[in-house]
């Protein structure tokens, strides 16, 4: 009796727990947020003012029109490239594939803007590139800043979502569904059309919403890269920054505007997808072609320029980095002098890179694993609610999440503001839905009736839960934890409104000393940053066993 009563008791705290981290650390800045939003910033009285303030000046709601307009194109781009890749990856044999996999996933868990901070020492006014062409056209040749600058950075860091979520579908395909549709004398682009293309469209629109989700959030590359192209996370910083010390009423008008956006679409998509959703069973994959000859020079070739202009900054940023400097100069010849001054005066933002992070997993593996227990295992009403409030953070662009915890948290009774365990907790509600699906994922794979065999030869459901279903879990935990924790080294749009001298991380280091011309130092800590990805994703690759990543 005593046993139940402890069980129960401990799963009830598990569940009072979710209810108090989400409440505390969502429900209730985003209902600051709100309430912020529709304030007068003198006297604090609701209005509309703040709204219509938007709406009012072009100034304002053109940064939303450049918003949906950059994102729409940067998915339908996206979607375009990936989809093209990962059919020509899975449909034909393609020479170094491996190598191929490995350096768009690398392109794709590198920051952004780093890839924005690369094409302007390419494409800049003074970049490589442009400075080349102009010699050799002798005319002035465009630079990289504004829409199409953005489109292309974002667009080569985002169409792999595109081309993971159709690989893996694609593997799902039977091929007698293909081979009944050439029996009928379908083939060719029709093939791909009429047959192919219909079963892809749940899974292109899942990998679309990432990609559209992550391109409206960007904060870093349009802000580096932008000039005059104003987007609204840029907007809704450059809002807040200039009313800290006053009231942020206007920039929470503008974020609470980007979560009923961001929020509506989500559920659009929902809706879309559980229209047209269905269950594909492989019995006989895809069979491998070889194409011969021209068509297969020029599959091979469009791939390998695809990859490498994908993992041009990552070159670019490791080369610069050991060139000598002058302040923004880089000077003939090579030098360590850049990873000297990052060691000597960029230290901190290293460990505090590494410690946020590691703190953060630890806190998302430990609350992934209880939380997705409840929701599968003990379901009830509360739990199916914990189980939706989940997914709100997946919906929250960086720098809106930011915004809502300092405005939350920066006064009586919990102060938080300026410590590093605001930016800890940031970490963890952003990345803590994706552990939680993939924790849940697992479970429904285990059989409750190993559980079921446990405790009927004694063991409690608790003792059951960590020496067992724990144990089962952990290894397909872990390996979506690597890839948790290298978001979270890379997370720039809420830590570049979090941070403070002393919790300065490596992404919001590398953007300051961009944004300062130093472009030594940034191209250093970019490389550090870069190999410690790479490093993660090799151990990732080591200890799922698998050279695949879902996502």
């Amino acid at each position: 009796m005593n046993k139940k009563l402890l069980t129960w008791n401990f799963w009830t705290a598990v569940t009072a727990l979710a209810v108090v981290v989400f409440g505390l650390f969502l429900i209730y800045p985003l209902l600051s947020l709100f309430i912020s939003s529709f304030q007068d910033p003198a006297t604090g009285a609701l209005t509309m003012e703040n709204f219509a303030k938007f709406f009012r000046k072009k100034y304002y709601y053109q940064s939303l029109i450049n918003s949906m307009w950059v994102t729409t194109c940067v998915t339908i781009l996206s979607i375009i490239i990936g989809t093209a890749l990962a059919y020509f990856m899975t449909a034909y044999k393609v020479k170094f594939k491996g190598a191929v996999e490995i350096f768009v996933i690398i392109s794709m868990l590198s920051p952004p803007f780093i890839g924005a901070y690369s094409w302007v020492l390419l494409g800049g006014r003074s970049g490589i590139i442009t400075q080349f062409l102009t010699e050799l056209f002798h005319r002035e040749w465009p630079s990289i800043y504004g829409f199409s600058g953005i489109l292309l950075v974002l667009t080569l860091k985002l169409y792999p979502f595109i081309y993971l979520y159709v690989s893996g579908a694609l593997k799902k395909i039977d091929a007698s569904l293909i081979e009944a549709a050439e029996s009928l004398g379908c083939s060719g682009m029709k093939k791909v059309a009429t047959v192919i293309m219909p079963l892809l469209l749940p899974t292109i629109l899942a990998g679309a919403l990432m990609v559209f989700m992550n391109a409206l959030a960007d904060f870093g590359t349009p802000m580096l890269i932008g000039e005059g192209f104003n987007v609204m996370p840029v907007m809704i910083y450059s809002e807040f920054i200039s009313e800290v010390g006053g009231q942020a009423n206007f920039a929470a008008a503008m974020a609470t505007m980007m979560v009923i956006l961001t929020s509506t679409i989500f559920l659009l998509q929902k809706y879309i997808v559980n229209r047209k959703s269905f269950t594909m069973s492989s019995l006989r994959p895809m069979q491998v072609k070889q194409l011969s000859g021209f068509k297969n020079a020029i599959m091979h070739l469009g791939i390998y320029v695809l990859v490498f202009v994908s993992m041009i900054p990552q070159f670019t940023v490791m080369y610069t980095s050991f060139l000598k400097t002058n302040g923004q100069l880089f000077l003939p010849g090579f030098s360590l002098n850049s990873y000297v001054i990052v060691f000597d005066n960029l230290a901190l933002a290293i460990t505090n890179t590494y410690t946020y992070s590691f703190a953060a997993i630890f806190i998302i593996v430990l609350l992934g694993m209880l939380i997705a227990y409840i929701t599968t295992r003990r379901k009830n009403w509360l739990t199916d609610i914990i189980d939706t409030l989940s997914m709100f953070p997946y919906i929250i662009p960086g720098s809106v999440l930011g915004i809502t915890l300092l405005l939350a948290f920066n006064d009586e009774p919990l102060i938080l503001s300026g410590t590093a365990l605001i930016i800890i907790v940031s970490l963890v509600i952003r990345r803590l839905p994706y552990t939680l699906r993939s924790s849940s994922a697992i479970l429904y794979q285990i059989s409750p009736s190993v559980e079921e065999a446990s405790i009927s030869l004694g063991a409690s459901p608790l003792k059951t839960f960590f020496k067992i279903t724990a144990v089962m879990m952990l290894p397909g935990v872990l390996s979506g934890a690597i890839l948790s924790w290298i978001t979270c080294i890379n997370e720039l749009s809420s830590s570049v409104i979090l941070y403070t001298g002393g919790t300065r991380t490596m992404s919001v280091a590398i953007y300051t000393e961009v944004i300062r011309a130093s472009y030594g130092t940034a191209a250093a800590l970019s490389t550090i940053l870069t190999v410690t990805t790479v490093a993660a994703l090799l151990l990732f690759f080591k200890v799922s066993g698998s050279k695949d990543i879902s996502l």
